[in-house]
C-alpha cells in the first residue's frame, strides 16, 4: 500500500529472492565492474579465495560455488569498481567542493590511485611519493615528546597481519591508544561477556545451528547486516527448529526468506517462514524482558519442585559451573511485575509465551546484534542474556550458546592480535620477549576517549587504518571541529570519505590494496588471515589486478611509517612485509591460540581459536560462570519529559556501517531517499502526525533539557514497531547523540536509545 509517494511503499515479499538477484546485478552494473566483479564473486568466500570484505558470518564446511549474498556482492563490486579517483580528479575537485558532496557520492567516485597530501594553497589533495609521505609522517611523529598524543584508529576490515604490525608500531612508538571500530559496536561484548563466562566472544559454531532446537534472535536484522545467516536460519526452520525474534521493529528478514540459490524458491516465488513469533520489545527494555523471563522460570521451578515434576532449570550445571545464583534469585524475587511490564513494553502473556518456548527447548542459541550492545547498559544487556542461558545450562554443549553477530569481517581478529587499549600483562610481556623493546603499560584511549582527547588538545595526531571514524562517531558538532584541530591526519583507505575532508595541519591519504586484489611482495603473492564471528581463522588471497600500480598493502604501509618513525627500531619490518608468514610466526609467539598458525591456515576452512567457555572452562577470576545481577531502577526514563521518545538509529539495506551503496531500503519499502522517520501508527496518532508529514527530531538529555542538536525535514513512515520509539538512519542522525551518551563499562555510544522529541515541521 502506498503511504505518500512512489518513494515510500509497503514491502510484502520475502527477504532474498528475485529482489536480491536484481540488487546484486544492479550493484555490479552500477560500479562498471562486470568482468572484475564476476571474477571476484566466484572467488569470494571460497577455500582458496578471499574473504568477503563485508560481514563476519562464518563459511560452511561444504561451500556452494557461489558462497555469497546480495550485500556481499555490493561490498565486492564497491571495491572492484572501475571508477577511479586519480590525481586529475582531485585537482579538478577542491576539498571545499567535495565537502558538499553526499557520503554516497564521495565513495561512489571510485578507487584512489595515488598517495596524496592536502595542499592548502590550491585546496586540493596533490600526489606525493610514498617515500616522501613516510618521511614527513615519521618526522612529525618523532617531534612529539609524549607518544600518548597520537591516536591509532583501526577498522575491522584490516587483516590479522596488518593489525598485528599496527599495534607493534604503536607500542614500540610508546602508546596503547587504539580507538577501534569495535568500540562503537561490540565493545559491551568484549567488556561485559568476560565477566560472565570468561571470554568476550561467542561460544557457538556454525555446526551448533544444525542441532539446536531454538534460536532466539535479539536486536539484529540479518537480511541487511549479515544476510548469509538467513540460509542458516532457513535450514533450522526446514528441519523443524524454532526461531523467535525479539526486536523493537518488525524486520522482513526474520519473517520469511526466499533462497536465491534454491531453484524451487526462485521458480515458484516460494519462501521459508523463519520466526514463529515477533516480540516488539520497547527500545531499551531488553533487561526488563529478560528479568521477567528468568523470574517466571524460577517461579515455575518452585512449582515443579512442589509437585514432583521435572526441573525447569539445570540445577546440576548451576551447582557445578556457576556462582551468583542465590543473588540472582533474590533480585528477581524483589523485581516487581509492574516495572517489568512497563519497561519491557510487553504484556505478561507475551513474556509467559516466550518463557514457555525457552523452557521447552533442550538446546538454545541466543544471537544478538547492535540492538543489544549500543545502549547505556549494553554490557548489562549481554550479561542478562548470559544469565538466561546459564539457567538452563545452554553454554558449552552442542546446539547451545551465545552468538554475538560481529559486523566487519575481521573486527574480532583485530582484537585477538592486539588492537586493545587495555592489553593484558601476559600479552605485553610476550611482545617484549619476542621483539626486545619495553611496551607501554598506561591504559590507552578507546574511540570516545580519543575524540575527547583530540577535542581537548591532548592528542595531536590521528593515524587511521581504514574506516570513516569521524562520521561513525556520535556528536559531529564536537567530533568534526576536534578533527580539524589536529597537527597530523593519515588515512589508509581504498576510497574517499568525509573523514578525509576534515583537514589537519598536515593531511595524507594513502591508498591501499583491497581484500579482492592480489598482494605481491618480495616473496611472491601473499595471503592474509581473518577471524569470523565464531572464532574461525582462515586465509584470504585476493584475485584481482590492483586498481592502480601505485597501491600498497596495509602491512607494507604500516611498516613504511614505522621504519620512518623509528629509525632504531628493534623490529625487522622489511623482512616481515616481504613474507607474511613471518608476521604469523610472530603472532604465534605472542598470542595464545595461534599454535602452528601457518600450517593450520593451509587446511580447508582454517582453524577455530580455542574457546574456554565452549568447553565449560571459565576463565574468570573465580573460575566459574557468573550470574550477574542488574538492579533495574523503577523506571529508566524517570528524568525525561513525558513527550520524549527513544530514537533507535538504523542501517538501510543499501548500507554497510558508514558506507552507503545506494539510496534504497527495500525491505522497509523506501526507494531513492534516506530522509525518513519510522514510527508506529498509534504513536503517530498520539503525536498528531500522519504518514508523509514532515517532522523534526530534537535531542533531549537525561535531565530533560533540549539541545541545539536537531535533524529537520524527515518524512514520517508508518512501520510496525514498539511504542515510545522512532527509527531513523545512521549516520545522518548521529548529530542527536551526545558524546557522553554511552555504555558505562565499554564507552560504546548508545546509538540505539537516543532520547528525542518529535515536532511537526512548519
Amino acid at each position: 500500500m502506498k503511504q505518500n509517494a512512489e518513494s515510500i511503499r509497503s514491502y510484502n515479499g520475502a527477504a532474498g529472492g528475485w529482489g536480491a538477484v536484481k540488487g546484486s546485478a544492479l550493484a555490479v552494473h552500477g560500479q562498471k565492474a562486470l568482468r572484475r566483479g564476476v571474477i571476484a564473486i566466484f572467488r569470494m568466500n571460497q577455500v582458496k579465495g578471499f574473504d568477503c570484505p563485508g560481514c563476519a558470518w562464518p563459511d560452511p564446511d561444504h561451500r556452494s560455488p557461489m558462497e555469497l549474498c546480495e550485500n556481499g556482492v555490493k561490498a565486492v563490486s564497491w571495491e572492484a569498481t572501475t571508477k577511479r579517483v586519480s590525481p586529475e580528479f582531485l585537482a579538478a575537485h577542491p576539498v571545499s567542493e567535495l565537502w558538499n558532496w553526499s557520503d554516497f557520492d564521495l565513495e561512489d567516485a571510485g578507487r584512489l590511485t595515488h598517495p596524496v597530501k592536502y595542499d592548502a594553497q590550491s585546496d586540493t589533495y596533490q600526489p606525493i611519493s610514498w617515500e616522501m609521505a613516510f618521511e614527513e609522517i615519521g618526522a612529525q611523529l618523532r617531534s612529539y615528546n609524549d607518544p600518548d598524543c597520537v591516536e591509532f584508529y583501526t577498522s575491522g576490515r584490516a587483516s590479522n597481519e596488518a593489525a598485528f604490525l599496527y599495534q607493534l608500531f604503536a607500542r614500540e612508538y610508546g602508546t596503547n591508544n587504539f580507538p577501534d571500530c569495535s568500540n562503537m559496536c561490540h565493545g559491551p561484548t568484549s567488556v561485559g561477556l568476560p565477566q560472565s563466562i570468561g571470554i568476550g566472544k561467542g561460544t557457538v559454531t556454525l555446526q551448533d545451528f544444525e542441532s539446536c532446537e531454538l534460536v532466539i534472535c535479539v536486536g539484529h536484522n540479518p537480511a541487511t547486516n549479515h544476510p548469509r545467516m538467513l540460509s542458516t536460519l532457513r535450514e533450522v526452520s526446514l528441519r523443524g527448529g524454532k526461531i523467535i525474534t525479539i526486536n523493537p521493529l518488525r524486520e522482513r528478514g526474520l519473517e520469511k526468506f526466499s533462497f536465491p540459490q534454491s531453484p524451487g524458491d526462485m521458480l515458484t516465488n516460494g519462501s521459508t517462514p523463519l520466526s514463529s513469533g515477533l516480540y516488539n520489545v520497547r527500545v531499551g527494555g531488553d533487561i526488563a524482558l529478560l528479568k521477567g523471563m528468568m523470574k517466571l522460570m524460577l517461579e515455575h521451578q518452585r512449582s515443579a519442585e512442589m509437585h514432583g515434576k521435572p526441573d525447569i532449570i539445570d540445577n546440576a550445571f548451576i551447582a557445578e559451573h556457576t556462582a551468583g545464583f542465590k543473588e540472582l534469585a533474590e533480585d528477581l524475587a524483589k523485581t516487581s511485575w509492574s516495572v517489568i511490564l512497563k519497561e519491557s513494553g510487553l504484556s505478561f502473556a507475551q513474556i509467559s509465551e516466550l518463557t514457555h518456548c525457552y523452557e521447552q527447548s533442550k538446546a538454545t542459541i541466543i544471537s544478538y546484534g547492535l540492538g543489544i550492545t549500543q545502549h547505556e547498559n549494553g554490557s548489562e544487556n549481554i550479561q542478562q542474556l548470559a544469565n538466561l542461558l546459564l539457567l538452563k545450562g545452554n553454554m558449552g554443549r552442542p546446539g547451545a550458546g551465545i552468538c554475538p553477530l560481529r559486523g566487519h569481517s575481521n573486527v574480532q581478529g583485530d582484537r585477538s592480535v592486539g588492537i586493545n587499549e587495555a592489553p593484558g600483562e601476559t600479552f605485553l610481556q610476550a611482545l617484549e620477549q619476542r621483539f626486545g623493546f619495553t611496551a607501554p603499560r598506561k591504559h590507552g584511549h578507546s574511540a570516545v576517549e580519543s575524540v575527547k582527547a583530540i577535542r581537548d588538545g591532548q592528542s595531536k595526531a590521528l593515524i587511521c587504518l581504514g574506516g570513516n571514524m569521524a562520521v561513525a562517531m556520535p556528536d559531529p558538532l564536537v567530533t568534526f571541529p576536534a578533527m580539524r584541530k589536529l597537527d597530523l591526519a593519515v588515512h589508509m583507505t581504498t576510497k574517499l570519505n568525509r573523514s578525509h575532508l576534515l583537514l589537519a595541519k598536515q593531511s595524507y591519504i594513502l591508498p591501499v590494496l583491497g581484500r579482492t586484489e592480489r598482494d605481491v611482495q618480495a616473496k611472491g603473492v601473499q595471503s592474509v588471515t581473518v577471524e569470523d564471528s565464531m572464532s574461525m581463522v582462515h586465509a584470504s588471497c585476493g584475485a584481482l589486478k590492483p586498481a592502480s600500480p601505485h597501491l600498497r598493502s596495509e602491512p607494507a604501509i604500516v611498516a613504511g611509517m614505522a621504519m620512518a618513525t623509528l629509525p632504531r627500531s628493534k623490529v625487522n619490518w622489511q623482512e616481515m612485509i616481504g613474507d607474511y608468514s613471518l608476521i604469523r610466526d610472530a603472532i604465534e609467539q605472542v598470542v595464545p591460540g595461534f599454535t602452528d598458525y601457518n600450517w593450520r591456515i593451509e587446511q580447508p576452512g582454517g582453524f577455530r581459536m580455542w574457546n574456554g567457555a565452549s568447553n565449560r572452562i571459565w576463565l574468570t577470576e573465580n573460575e566459574k560462570a557468573n550470574f550477574i545481577v542488574f538492579n533495574m531502577p523503577d523506571t529508566q526514563q524517570a528524568l525525561l519529559p513525558e513527550n520524549t521518545l527513544m530514537l533507535t538509529t538504523m542501517r538501510s539495506h543499501d548500507q554497510y556501517n558508514t558506507t552507503i551503496y545506494g539510496m534504497n531500503d527495500r525491505y522497509r519499502g523506501i526507494t531513492g531517499r534516506r530522509d525518513v522517520m519510522f514510527i508506529n501508527a498509534q504513536q503517530a496518532k498520539e503525536l498528531g502526525i500522519a504518514a508523509g508529514d514532515k517532522v523534526n527530531l530534537k535531542a533531549v538529555n537525561h535531565e530533560g533539557v533540549r539541545h541545539e542538536r536537531v535533524v529537520e525535514g524527515l518524512t514520517v513512515v508508518i512501520h510496525e514497531m514498539a511504542a515510545g520509539a522512532v527509527g531513523a538512519y545512521y549516520p545522518e542522525t548521529n548529530i542527536l547523540i551526545d558524546l557522553d551518551h554511552h555504555d558505562k563499562q565499554s564507552a560504546t555510544p548508545a546509538y540505539k536509545s537516543v532520547p528525542v522529541v518529535v515536532e511537526k515541521s512548519l
